[in-house]
């Protein structure tokens, strides 16, 4: 399925080069959600800034070499463009060192960016942007310009950038919200949700009203509550190279399906096949068509 074509996203957050052992790959988790969306058809516009350096240019020629719009990727003459260490461990998953401040801390609202605000219908925001004061009330901005866009709000945690207020905020605000089985874990004993990861799962979405939400569980699937029903599915088998970007290709592929009409079930099974697939993909966004994930082993 493909999303309508009156379906505008706006992914606003960090873009940075991801210090893997085998070299430097463009990442940063609202980048790697707007090139999949791309990928899989829906309209995406990447807001984000880069320094003024060789970094920050290779980062917009990245962007439309992608074929997303470069124009609300701003210029940042005083900051350097992102960047972060990443370490694997034997399983491919990843530990990060993020270097502050950068360019993406300091996004700034624009007439081009309200442009854009004003014609959305989806905004898709994490934590870690929100970690700078200049970032995060251009953001606010954003969804009050923006009250009937559909806010999905992708926890994304990175310590040492973990903070309660913004992810209350972030939450109280959202629609849909996507989280792994650790960061629900956290949230259980900040809000006291009850034990359980069904119980503490619908206990958040009661607390926050929040209408849809997904669990993800790394090699074990992920749960989707959606439309009043819940729906678990095991994952399917990967042969890991790294993860990094794994949970971003599944963010990409849920809301494309749940921008189309799809039901629970089947939007959730086309979210564990991109996100295997990437796994077992050198970097965040490698290249695949549709067909790429039929033949994937189930568990």
């Amino acid at each position: 399925m493909t999303a309508p074509p009156s379906a505008r996203a706006l992914v606003v957050g960090e873009v940075l080069w991801d210090a893997l052992p085998r070299g430097l790959f463009i990442g940063g988790a609202p980048f790697n959600v707007a090139a999949h969306l791309h990928t899989l058809g829906v309209d995406a516009c990447f807001v984000s800034r880069v320094g003024d350096d060789r970094l920050g240019r290779e980062v917009c020629r990245r962007v439309t070499q992608r074929g997303l719009a470069a124009d609300l990727v701003q210029v940042d003459t005083g900051h350097e463009t992102g960047f972060v260490e990443v370490d694997l461990d034997h399983d491919g998953i990843p530990s990060y060192t993020i270097v502050e401040p950068v360019a993406w801390d300091h996004i700034a609202w624009t007439d081009g960016l309200a442009a854009e605000a004003d014609g959305a219908s989806m905004v898709i925001f994490g934590s870690l942007a929100q970690r700078s004061p200049t970032t995060r009330a251009t953001l606010e901005r954003m969804l009050s310009a923006t009250p009937t866009a559909t806010a999905v709000f992708d926890i994304n945690l990175r310590a040492p950038f973990v903070d309660r207020a913004v992810v209350e905020r972030s939450l109280a605000r959202a629609d849909i919200v996507k989280l792994n089985d650790d960061e629900l874990v956290l949230l259980q004993a900040w809000y006291g949700l009850p034990d359980g990861m069904d119980a503490s799962a619908e206990g958040l979405m009661e607390r926050f009203a929040v209408d849809t939400l997904c669990v993800t569980r790394g090699a074990e699937g992920a749960l989707l509550w959606h439309e009043g029903e819940r729906y678990a599915h095991p994952g399917y088998q990967a042969n890991v190279v790294d993860t990094v970007g794994a949970g971003d290709s599944f963010l990409a592929m849920l809301l494309t399906e749940l921008l189309a009409g799809a039901p629970g079930a089947e939007a959730l099974d086309w979210a564990n096949r991109l996100g295997a697939y990437v796994a077992g993909q050198p970097g965040a966004t490698p290249a695949y068509s549709r067909r790429d994930l039929f033949d994937l082993p189930a568990k």
